[in-house]
């Protein structure tokens, strides 16, 4: 099993990321797609508008975000098995466009597909 990550999508790419993955509902503002160099674009993984909006990467409702996007994640067990099939064939990184690296639905999404049987 190879490496599951997270990252900015306005960090510098690297080999080390493998398979690129942009897992936000929206294109991030300011990045070309030759710049983000992406592999694959995945909207179907990422929060819903309603529960993004709603969440506004508040700190304060970031565990409650969480418990819903998780419930979201559960109904797409599909899509997020296919990204773990990916892991047994090289690293995949998950990128995100949220400014806080500890308050993002990647982290969520990453651990969930982490935790996928």
């Amino acid at each position: 099993m190879y490496k599951l990550s997270i990252k900015r999508i306005y960090d510098i790419p690297s080999k080390s990321d493998g398979y690129r993955i942009l897992v936000d509902r929206l294109w991030p503002r300011g990045v070309s797609k030759e710049v983000a160099q992406l592999d694959e674009w995945d909207k179907d993984v990422a929060p819903s508008s309603d529960l993004r909006i709603w969440f506004g990467h508040k700190p304060e409702r970031f565990e409650e975000f969480a418990i819903k996007y998780r419930e979201e994640l559960s109904h797409n067990k599909e899509e997020l098995l296919r990204i773990k099939h990916l892991l047994k064939l090289h690293n995949v990184t998950l990128l995100y466009a949220a400014k806080n690296p500890q308050v993002n639905h990647a982290i969520v999404l990453k651990d969930y597909i982490n935790h996928l049987k």
